[in-house]
């Protein structure tokens, strides 16, 4: 599994992690399973949220005995997200999780409470040991400038966002952004949201043209694609170990420029939106 550092951290991170969103929704045992597979497999970087039902007791039985091996990162709703909130919402997923720290904390997306008094939070989070760095989902461009203006340099460790091969909106301006200021990307729902493009399409038969050259199946190269910038990270979801090794596999692959481009052009970026697409 390549490995990269994440963000303004000293820390490698596995550029193929492990989403969580509906994971509680599948079979516990076969949930469990698959997240445990996907350690073994060097997807230690895993990813919850309060939101996601109970995605976080899953992840906690998942990596009970072997939390030294996982990159852990949890989020707080918007609508928790005042300085006391924030806190407190933190100490609640720890407690759900079974440890004592999360290795990065999210803001899920912007809310209303000013983004001093999360920031704030964070920063005491970090000073009690509960965190060991932070970062937001969902903020476009100008909304991190926001927030840089408000923590300082250095300070925003990543932005998780929806990215995947038909929504490419982020390379206008989201990607550049986190480049200038060593941030990591990371990429959610990377394969698309139950839309990943039918091999029937003609743009499915080009991905599955390049799979077949890499003997690899049309979603690592998914992966591979979305990955290509060493500032982005992905986490697709796996509820059984059969979708979690598949994904791990392409950790290890690498497209040639050829190939880069014959994707770019199959599903091309699109102009800018007014706003940032998410989930």
């Amino acid at each position: 599994m390549r490995q990269r550092i994440f963000g303004n951290t000293n820390v490698e991170v596995p550029v193929i992690g492990q989403g969580t969103w509906y994971i509680d929704r599948a079979d516990r045992k076969s949930a469990v399973a698959a997240l445990r597979r996907g350690i073994d497999l060097g997807m230690t970087h895993i990813d919850t949220a309060e939101m996601y039902g109970d995605a976080e007791p899953v992840v906690a039985e998942a990596i009970a005995g072997r939390r030294e091996d996982v990159f852990l990162v949890s989020k707080v709703l918007p609508s928790n997200a005042s300085r006391r909130g924030t806190i407190t919402a933190c100490e609640r997923s720890l407690a759900r999780l079974k440890t004592d720290r999360l290795d990065c904390y999210l803001l899920h997306w912007r809310g209303s409470y000013p983004l001093a008094d999360t920031v704030a939070a964070f920063e005491e989070l970090v000073d009690a040991g509960k965190i060991r760095s932070w970062g937001v989902s969902n903020f476009d461009a100008d909304d991190l400038d926001e927030l840089k203006a408000v923590a300082g340099n250095g300070k925003i460790v990543c932005n998780q966002v929806l990215y995947h091969l038909q929504e490419r909106a982020i390379e206008h301006a989201v990607i550049p952004w986190c480049k200038q200021h060593g941030v990591a990307v990371v990429a959610y729902s990377p394969f698309g949201h139950n839309d990943f493009p039918s091999p029937r399409s003609q743009a499915g038969q080009v991905l599955q043209t390049i799979a077949d050259a890499h003997g690899a199946s049309p979603r690592q190269v998914a992966l591979g694609f979305l990955t290509r910038d060493p500032q982005v990270f992905a986490i697709p979801k796996a509820s059984t170990s059969e979708h979690a090794a598949d994904n791990a596999a392409a950790g290890q692959l690498t497209l040639n420029e050829n190939e880069l481009a014959l994707l770019d052009q199959a599903f091309p970026r699109g102009p800018k939106p007014r706003g940032l697409p998410m989930l």
